[in-house]
This record gives structure tokens, sequence and C-alpha cells, in this order.
């Protein structure tokens, strides 16, 4: 179970790692207009703590909901079709959602309410307390990234697992937003674009090994064969 969980961790922070060239250009703008480099360099490095760690702990909210749905899939037994869907989903958001297609009235509509609220406390005086507070009210705006990992997270099967890979998400865009916001007009924009342009390609890629997983196809870790509800993955 532990090996399981860790595998689960690792496979959310890797979708944020190679995610977090994407980051940079949907929240980039909003994590650069924060007035941190205004503070000293302790109140700096807590204001940009807080900020990332509340869209990790929104994410890992999301990973709760969203395992619910996923844990319902498991107990019908529909975890190996769940896997599949998930990462042709996943290769939908990345080949069409640049042609709008995920434009959902209910999203939209959604979007709309945290954008305002995320507005009011962009422009009310700040304490530490309100970078986390934009963070959470961050991890909530529609973004074609957090649809991959939240596809990935209901393929776990359990809420528990769900949660931890949404949570190990945020953290893996970590180290690149903090990066940004602390150095971000160092980066240049050629920069920026080029890494951004990568992105795809790996989330295409995690996208492959969901729908591997789920054609039980007895490659062990990759794609384990499943015996009843017993996985086969790497036992003689």
């Amino acid at each position: 179970m532990i090996q399981e969980l860790l595998l689960v961790i690792f496979s959310g922070f890797s979708i944020g790692i190679i995610g977090s060239f994407h980051c940079i250009g949907m929240c980039g703008p909003i994590a650069l207009s924060l007035p941190v480099n205004q503070y000293t360099a302790s109140k700096k490095i807590l204001s940009i703590l807080l900020y990332n760690l509340g869209r990790a702990t929104t994410y890992a909210l999301l990973g709760i909901i969203f395992g619910i749905l996923g844990q319902s899939f498991e107990l019908f037994k529909l975890q190996q079709y769940t896997s599949i869907f998930a990462g042709v989903f996943i290769l939908w958001i990345v080949l069409f959602s640049s042609k709008k297609a995920l434009q959902i009235p209910y999203i939209s509509r959604f979007s709309i309410k945290i954008k305002t609220s995320l507005a009011n406390v962009l422009r009310s005086e700040k304490t530490s307390f309100s970078y986390f507070t934009i963070g959470i009210l961050n991890g909530f705006l529609p973004c074609g990234l957090v649809y991959v990992a939240i596809a990935a997270a209901v393929a776990t099967g359990f809420i528990y697992k769900s949660a931890w890979l949404m949570f190990a998400f945020g953290l893996g865009t970590m180290p690149l937003m903090i990066l940004t916001m602390s150095f971000g007009k160092y980066i240049s924009s050629n920069l920026k674009n080029k890494m951004n342009s990568i992105s795809p390609y790996l989330i295409m890629l995690v996208a492959v090994l969901l729908i591997l997983r789920g054609l039980n196809l007895g490659i062990p870790y990759i794609s384990p064969k499943e015996v009843g509800t017993q996985k086969t993955c790497c036992h003689s």
C-alpha cells in the first residue's frame, strides 16, 4: 500500500513539474502582480510559500471531491476503463483546449465568481494570510493542466490517493512558480514560450501511460495484469 501511495505521489508531482512551464503562462501574471518584492527577505519567502501552499491545498480539496467519483468507479470494477478514459480525456485536452473546446457554461460562470473574489483580495491591503487566500482562489481557476491532474486523480480509484496526487501535483508546480515569483523579471518571454511549448508533449506521455495502464497488458509497473482484484505486476 505504501509503495502504491508513493507511486501516486510521484505521479502527481511529475505532472506538476512537467506542467509547471504551462503555469508560468496561466498563473504567472497573477503571481508576478503580487507585491512580494517590496517585503523583507523573510516576509517575501513566507508570502510566496503561503500563496503556493494555498494552490496546493485547493488541488487537494479537488482531489477529495473527484476521488469520490473515482472510488465509485472502483466499486463497480470500472477502474480499468476509467484509466483509459482519463488518458483519452487528457489527450483531448492537450490537442483541442487551444480551440476553446473546454468552455463549459457552468465552469465559465464559476470562473467569473472566482475571478471577482480574487480581484477583491488583490485590491485589498495584504497580510501574510492574504497570500494563502489568493492561492486558494487561484487554484479554483479553470485550467487545462488542472483538468489533466484531476483525470489522473480519478483514475487512482481511491479518495485518499486522489487527494495525495492532487496535493503532490500542487507541490510539483511550486519550484518553477517560486523561481518565477522571485526572479520573474529576469526570465525572457522567449525562454518562457520555449518551455511552455515542451509541456504538451510531456503531458501526452502521461496520457499514454494511463491508457496503457488501463489496457491490462501485463507490463510490470506500466500496465500491470489484473486477475480479479489482484494485480500481478511484479510477482512470479
